[in-house]
């Protein structure tokens, strides 16, 4: 199972997640949670630029060895030279990780593959692979349907989508299979949706209540098959043939150590939820408009 486990580093250089309690991880933390994760036979990372200091910890932690997955930000709106600007980020990422090259870059806002610099984009993206900077290019994206146009401009070696117990939308569309078949690497994040499917009732903000139906469907179905929700939510994202990779962040070593005992078992069938699911509730960009 470990190597299928992507470590998820937001929480190294930002105090990520809903349900983080404890802030951003301190530097010895980050190092004991590094060694674990490599001593259980996980072997990848996922950063990005806009992680804070991310990048910086884990340069200072030392990740030498690693395969590494970064994110590119948005381009300012007033670039003027769209290649340079790309690999000034791609040199400040590799400066701060203290690494030679990535094993994939990412674009956190794939949609400007399809503006008016969307060609010269895509041409560096390539020009970088070629040069051996980075193995892998793609995207991250927050729904399927992002995937068709991007994937007419640009020959996309690696995707990042959401995918939970509750956000099946990578499935339902047949992307994930499509993706498959295409020989695209698929990774998936937010499968405890930063937290929310693991928090108790009386922890989560007022603002998820108006979801209440959902949530007591939830933990009906978690009582009755006496399972964590940790080991539903990872089980659960393992199970799909489809998926390469399952992000997981941690605030802790002990979050990553339960992570790791978790089996690859069969779930019994999950609640039927909503059709569709609320895309207010899925997409944690949108919550705090809640």
């Amino acid at each position: 199972m470990s190597r299928r486990l992507v470590l998820g580093t937001a929480q190294f250089g930002l105090p990520y997640g809903i349900a983080n309690q404890t802030g951003r991880v301190a530097p010895s933390a980050v190092r004991h949670i590094l060694a674990d994760a490599r001593d259980s036979g996980v072997d990848t990372l996922d950063t990005a630029i806009a992680y804070g200091d991310s990048e910086s910890a884990l340069g200072d932690a030392n990740v030498a060895g690693w395969q590494i997955i970064s994110k590119l930000p948005g381009m300012p709106d007033d670039c003027g030279d769209c290649a340079t600007w790309v690999r000034q980020q791609l040199e400040g990422s590799l400066r701060r990780l203290r690494v030679d090259a990535l094993h994939g870059l990412l674009l956190h806002r794939p949609e400007q593959l399809l503006g008016g610099q969307g060609a010269a984009l895509a041409r560096t993206l390539r020009e970088l692979r070629r040069e051996g900077l980075v193995a892998k290019v793609g995207v991250s994206i927050y729904a399927p349907q992002e995937l068709e146009a991007l994937l007419q401009v640009l020959d996309i070696d690696m995707v990042q989508a959401p995918l939970s117990v509750l956000d099946q939308r990578m499935i339902v569309s047949g992307w994930a299979d499509r993706l498959k078949a295409a020989g695209i690497e698929l990774h998936v994040r937010s499968v405890f949706l930063q937290g929310l499917l693991l928090m108790a009732r009386g922890d989560r903000a007022e603002k998820f209540d108006r979801w209440d139906g959902l949530w007591q469907e939830w933990e009906r179905w978690l009582q009755a098959t006496e399972i964590p929700a940790i080991n539903a939510c990872l089980r659960f994202a393992l199970s799909v043939p489809s998926v390469d990779k399952v992000v997981v962040g941690v605030d802790s070593l002990e979050q990553l150590r339960g992570i790791l005992a978790v089996t690859q078992a069969p779930l019994p069938d999950l609640p039927v939820w909503p059709s569709p699911i609320d895309t207010d509730l899925v997409n944690p960009a949108r919550w705090s408009a809640l």
